[in-house]
């Protein structure tokens, strides 16, 4: 996963949308196809799927390789968002999601 790291860099800054409660430093935003593709491949596991209720949001991420994450965004109005993140940055990040009330682990397939 390519990460550009110039300091004062603000062009190209992703963000995850602000229903999220976490930021992660290095994240890159991936196309529809790549993204779905890529969750979809045998090698892809999910590791895990919460839901914001209130907000009617999404989020799901899958372990694509040893050092990356894919993390899913379902929207309200049904957009469906990619991001890479790498996944030392990403694991703590989602084990933050059990200690909030807005976001609620879900079993099952999507």
């Amino acid at each position: 996963m390519a990460v550009c790291d110039s300091p004062g860099d603000g062009h190209g800054t992703v963000t995850l949308p602000a229903v999220i409660p976490f930021d992660l430093d290095h994240l890159t935003r991936m196309s529809w196809e790549l993204g779905s593709r890529t969750v979809r491949d045998p090698d892809a596991t999910r590791i895990g799927r919460w839901c914001a209720e209130s907000r009617s949001w999404e989020l799901s991420a899958f372990d694509v390789t040893r050092d990356t994450v894919v993390l899913r965004v379902h929207t309200p109005v049904g957009r469906t968002r990619f991001y890479g993140a790498i996944a030392a940055e990403a694991e703590p990040a989602l084990r933050t999601l059990a200690d909030t009330s807005e976001w609620t682990a879900v079993d099952g397939d999507t």
